[in-house]
């Protein structure tokens, strides 16, 4: 994160020693430990909830596009029906009616 090396960790230390003392240098050492412990966890848990709301993200999309693909198969499979219906195959008893009830009407008027 940081690009420190030894060397400047060293000369913080040393600044340090010298403005505080080596009677509150523990003490203030184990505050600026504390400090960035609870950083450290603010940063994560906040990192945690970005992740946990992308995940959320991603998943209501995913079902989102599951319920649109299940509603075109459904949309598509109406259709065909409606399309079967109106077509009415051969051989399916609506057409059957059909010949039956011609055929009748042709005997009614008989051709001289």
């Amino acid at each position: 994160m940081f690009d420190i090396g030894f060397s400047e960790l060293l000369l913080v230390g040393l600044v340090a020693l010298v403005v505080l003392g080596p009677e509150r240098l523990p003490g203030a050492v184990r505050t600026a430990g504390l400090w960035v412990g609870r950083i450290k966890r603010s940063f994560n848990s906040i990192k945690a909830e970005v992740e946990r709301e992308i995940g959320a993200d991603e998943i209501r999309r995913q079902l989102h596009n599951e319920r649109i693909l299940e509603l075109e198969r459904e949309m598509k499979a109406m259709k065909q029906d409606i399309l079967d219906t109106a077509n009415l195959k051969p051989g399916s008893e609506a057409s059957k009616s059909a010949e039956t009830t011609q055929p009748a009407a042709q005997d009614k008027n008989p051709q001289p």
